[in-house]
């Protein structure tokens, strides 16, 4: 299922929305049309318009707008990137904000400071901007009011949103900050694993505070449920990517290729399994056909396992890899196609295959 649809490019950058970004602008709006929250100076919301009609046309316009500014601070964060070489593959706005996909994060402790001190600078600096037209502003008629109003909205959100990020809390913007500067004086791995460990404290904390304000804390409780996930995945993603730094698939994949024949039941597959321990197999006649693994024999009854061939099972449409890649890049591969295993292919020659558990093993062994 497509989860995120493209709605066009900027400086060369995919833009995409989540499908979760599709349902939460609604709230947003809802909320901004018929709330009025009074914090310091700012009234975050046009709950007291007269008319309805201004309520619905200036809260869309303030969700809208709220939601152009973190695209924004995205942006911030990608120009940094792209001057430094990093390349982008996209931006995908969803439901707690925006994700600037990178190929790979720069392991130069001044390099991921700058660009992850990017996207808070942008957010502060539209902040400030809008704080300035909000006091300059003079509320002559009910419609300027509005538009006071709305600049009030996008200068409370933006410097929150940037202070925000500003926290060390991994794998927040002052998280990454963090880890920059923990790199400088330990290991990128350790330097990782360290800034992680504030971020799930601070996710704990956070979560502890959404359960003590609810309902109203429900936020709190999701954001931190979300930090402390995406510190835990990018520490494993880091240690994973630094570990098999400079690792080629041919130093970890296992040549020798057991294959089976087209003409074999799924039943005799799952027989030869057992025998040979492997979960996958490519499938070999005269030529490579395709690919067999396990999920592939699930998928059918077990009765009529013994009367289905596995031609016609099989996985044609083969991934493969050459000897001479990265063994992360090999990753990428399988975790952008959900696959466990890439055939290795030389010179039109099967000269071996590498799985998941071969990388994690070679993780392991390497650490």
């Amino acid at each position: 299922m497509k989860t995120s649809i493209s709605i066009g490019r900027i400086m060369g950058i995919p833009i995409k929305l989540h499908i979760t970004f599709l349902l939460i602008l609604p709230v947003f709006a809802y909320f901004f049309a018929f709330s009025t929250v009074n914090i310091m100076v700012f009234t975050l919301g046009f709950g007291d318009a007269a008319s309805l009609t201004v309520k619905c046309v200036f809260g869309a316009l303030a969700a809208v707008l709220f939601f152009v500014c973190v695209l924004f601070h995205e942006l911030g964060h990608s120009y940094v990137a792209l001057r430094h070489g990093t390349k982008i593959k996209s931006i995908t706005l969803l439901i707690f904000g925006g994700i600037a996909s990178m190929e790979e994060i720069p392991k130069e402790p001044g390099t991921e400071c700058s660009i992850a001190l990017a996207g808070p600078l942008v957010s502060l600096l539209i902040g400030v901007l809008s704080l300035m037209l909000f006091f300059f502003l003079y509320q002559t008629t009910s419609m300027l009011l509005y538009v006071k109003t709305l600049f009030g909205i996008l200068a409370f959100y933006n410097i929150f949103l940037a202070g925000f990020n500003f926290l060390p809390a991994f794998p927040m913007d002052g998280g990454r900050v963090l880890r920059a500067f923990l790199a400088t004086k330990t290991g990128y791995i350790d330097a990782t694993e360290k800034a992680a460990g504030v971020g799930k404290i601070f996710a704990i904390f956070m979560g502890i505070l959404g359960f003590l304000l609810l309902p109203g804390g429900i936020w709190f409780v999701l954001i931190a449920f979300i930090i402390y996930i995406g510190a835990s995945e990018e520490e494993k993603s880091t240690v994973v990517a630094v570990t098999l730094e400079g690792i080629k698939v041919k130093d970890i994949m296992t040549p020798g290729v057991v294959t089976v024949p087209s003409a074999m039941t799924a039943s005799e597959l799952v027989d030869f399994m057992l025998k040979t321990k492997h979960m996958g197999y490519p499938v070999f006649d005269e030529s490579l056909l395709g690919i067999v693994t396990l999920n592939d024999v699930r998928k059918i009854p077990v009765e009529n396992r013994i009367n289905t061939p596995v031609r016609d099972i099989m996985t044609k449409n083969i991934i493969s890899i050459k000897s001479g890649m990265g063994a992360v890049d090999a990753l990428k591969i399988m975790v952008k196609h959900n696959i466990g295993r890439l055939l290795v292919i030389d010179n039109n020659a099967l000269v071996g295959i590498v799985s998941r558990t071969d990388l994690i093993r070679s993780v392991q062994i390497l650490r």
